[in-house]
């Protein structure tokens, strides 16, 4: 966590998104829902990528977004469906991908905003995770991301340490 994240994730490189694995799901999940998003952007939370009904079974992301099967994408704030890497206009930011362990397939329609997955989310989430990495203006470097992968109840009182990690490869 909190380390720079690799230049070919970013807008200054090829602008793939990054592999990121995960364990620890609740047998009683039924999707996954992720979501990356720079909360130090000037116009306020930039959002990157809005992941949801990928299968329970998941475990893992590919680099350049191999989604599996079943899994369908919102709209970011770069107005694509699909990822869209840090791209800091100033200073160093953060950027954060939270996994959320859904009890059911939710239903949204492809193009969903941030906004409709955590509205369509609220109240039937039962976990979330979240790894964090920066990039800078100026320094868009380093080997890789990896962070224990930290879920939290809804509520946010009683974190659970999980086995497994978030990781970010280059």
């Amino acid at each position: 966590e909190g380390k720079m994240i690799p230049k070919k994730y970013t807008c200054d490189g090829t602008n793939v998104s990054p592999q990121l694995a995960w364990s620890g799901i609740p047998a009683n999940a039924r999707s996954i829902a992720l979501i990356c998003d720079d909360p130090d952007a000037p116009s306020g939370t930039w959002v990157h990528w809005v992941v949801f009904n990928m299968p329970a079974a998941t475990k893992e992301i590919s680099e350049a977004g191999g989604l599996p099967a079943g899994a369908q994408q919102g709209i970011n704030d770069f107005k694509r469906i699909d990822y869209g890497g840090p791209c800091p206009p100033s200073g160093t930011h953060r950027y954060y991908f939270k996994i959320y362990a859904v009890d059911m397939t939710l239903n949204l329609k492809e193009g969903a905003t941030k906004a409709d997955l955590l509205s369509a989310m609220q109240g039937i989430y039962l976990h979330r995770a979240r790894s964090w990495g920066n990039t800078s203006a100026r320094d868009c470097r380093c080997a890789m991301v990896h962070s224990k992968m930290v879920l939290a109840d809804p509520f946010g009182r009683h974190p659970i340490l999980i086995t497994g990690s978030t990781t970010l490869l280059s």
